[in-house]
């Protein structure tokens, strides 16, 4: 079941939450989770019934795990590394087999010769993300930074739907003490405030932003498929579609993640903090996919050694890392490449940090502004880079792509560009420009689209800080628009509760062009 249909926003979400409000002041607290465990497994088992069985088995396995290495915790002298180790395999393994079985015989059949196959294996819904948090808890529960739980509420700490299918990977100390308090409905009236403005955000940005814009980047990337030469103007254009195809696709899912879960008064982690204005590719991980990043770090950067154990080292560390966080995304080889290359910008981004901060620690305040914008082009172009291996189906695809950005194909315009600029034609064709005929209102509409989106994604305020959930802003994005800033945060007012029922009205009536989220394939 999607955020974006009609069975979740005029059936299901309708139902749980009154469900939720009828149960919470009269029933114990306990019946009240265990509704929202049965609705968020429902949610689950609309997609494919069958898979019931993985979560459930993935449930129950992982819990009396936990339970287990924490009372070897108290036992003198037993660690339970071991018992670690073969719970942390048996959860990969899973995702292994439903992953990636298929990419790794396929490759060793190419290498090796052999004629192995085998059949196509259905990916159950959000096995990434809910073996990834189970993960978390058992290492904690190793090391002892965790605690017993009781059933219900493990299982409503993986299964809960708003996180469930695409994250954000959260952790159990995040999750529990909220499932732990009971609250009064008092307590709620800001909380589904909130919750409905960040909710209709993110409807929005993906029914009208995300779908909008991905009819100018797919038929790019589909002609790259098939070995046609893309010009400079069309490869760009179908590159910056997608990336910000993806960036309202993703950051409206995580919208409505967030807006969904507070309806119930659960804060979930943020997850996507505006990562096109970074300045570096540093901070761009620290803005996207927020608690992968938490993950990665925590879990297989720190672990390996971390920045520790020297430079070299720490390169090495951040090269595995991000490897492997190319290959969580998907099964093949373009996402490992992707991976790779964001592995080798953080290295290269590490060393010049530190060979600027010893050659020139001091540097001249004129440079300021200069730098930042050249720091801010070069990190988004880098960004852009990358997309193009992510979105790529193919090594071919993605190599006719940058072979068009990088200009190898010429540059070429619609004839009808042409006559609009008069006299600067002759001086274009001479520059060796080529037009080509038709095309001309695609053209516009692929760059009015492009530009439209750039200027909301780098320059407007996020809907956590409109929302006033952000926490603590960064300075350098308020630095940047004070004035859109200081006059969009977000109050329980009627002109607010209109402005959510517009955003809700518009990404509703967008619906019969209805498509899944991008990240619901990992």
């Amino acid at each position: 079941m999607l955020f974006n249909s009609y069975e979740f926003l005029f059936a299901f979400l309708p139902l749980v939450l009154a469900g939720f409000y009828l149960l919470a002041p009269r029933a114990p607290w306990r019946i009240t989770l265990g509704w929202l465990v049965v609705t968020s497994l429902f949610f689950y088992g609309w997609w494919n019934p069958r898979y019931l069985l993985l979560i459930g088995a993935s449930i129950a396995f992982n819990f009396l795990l936990g339970r287990r290495l924490l009372r070897l915790r108290r036992i003198r002298g037993a660690s339970g590394r071991s018992l670690l180790v073969l719970g942390v395999a048996l959860n990969l393994a899973s995702i292994a087999y439903f992953k990636y079985a298929g990419f790794m015989v396929s490759n060793v059949a190419a290498l090796t010769g052999v004629s192995w196959s085998i059949d196509y294996i259905v990916l159950p819904l959000a096995i990434s993300f809910f073996t990834f948090q189970q993960i978390t808890y058992l290492v904690d529960a190793w090391r002892g930074e965790t605690a017993e739980y009781d059933f219900v509420s493990y299982c409503l700490f993986v299964t809960f739907f708003p996180q469930l299918i695409a994250g954000p990977i959260v952790h159990h100390s995040e999750m529990m003490p909220q499932f732990a308090r009971r609250r009064q409905p008092c307590e709620f009236s800001e909380d589904i405030a909130i919750g409905l403005f960040v909710f209709a955000v993110g409807l929005f940005k993906k029914a009208v932003l995300a779908d909008g814009v991905a009819r100018y980047a797919t038929p790019i990337f589909s002609v790259a498929e098939m070995g046609t030469s893309l010009d400079l103007i069309a490869a760009w254009g179908g590159a910056l579609a997608y990336t910000l195809q993806l960036y309202f696709d993703f950051s409206g899912y995580s919208d409505m993640a967030v807006g969904a879960a507070r309806l119930f008064g659960v804060r979930l982690p943020l997850n996507f903090d505006s990562p096109y204005k970074a300045r570096s590719i540093v901070d761009f991980w620290r803005r996207w996919h927020m608690t992968l990043s938490r993950f990665l770090r925590d879990y297989l950067y720190i672990p390996l050694g971390g920045g520790r154990v020297g430079r070299k080292r720490r390169y090495a560390n951040l090269l595995v890392t991000m490897l492997l966080g190319g290959l969580w995304h998907g099964a093949g080889w373009t996402f490992i490449v992707w991976g790779g290359l964001h592995g080798s910008f953080l290295v290269v981004n590490h060393a010049w940090s530190h060979l600027r901060h010893r050659w020139l620690p001091c540097p001249p305040r004129f440079l300021d502004l200069p730098g930042r914008v050249a720091a801010h082009g070069l990190t988004f172009s880098a960004v852009v880079v990358g997309w193009v291996f992510f979105r790529a189906s193919s090594f071919d695809g993605a190599l006719a792509m940058l072979e068009g950005m990088a200009g190898l194909n010429g540059v070429s315009l619609p004839e009808a560009i042409a006559l609009r600029v008069g006299p600067f034609s002759q001086l274009l064709a001479e520059l060796g420009v080529r037009f080509h005929s038709g095309g001309g209102q695609v053209f516009l509409e692929t760059w009015a689209w492009v530009g439209g989106l750039l200027l909301i994604a780098l320059l407007a305020p996020n809907s956590q800080e409109i929302a006033g959930i952000h926490g603590k802003r960064k300075q350098e994005d308020e630095a940047a628009v004070p004035w859109l800033t200081a006059r969009t945060r977000f109050v329980r007012h009627p002109s607010w509760a209109i402005a959510t029922g517009l955003l809700l009205a518009a990404g509703t009536l967008a619906l019969p062009q209805v498509s899944e989220f991008l990240y619901f394939q990992f």
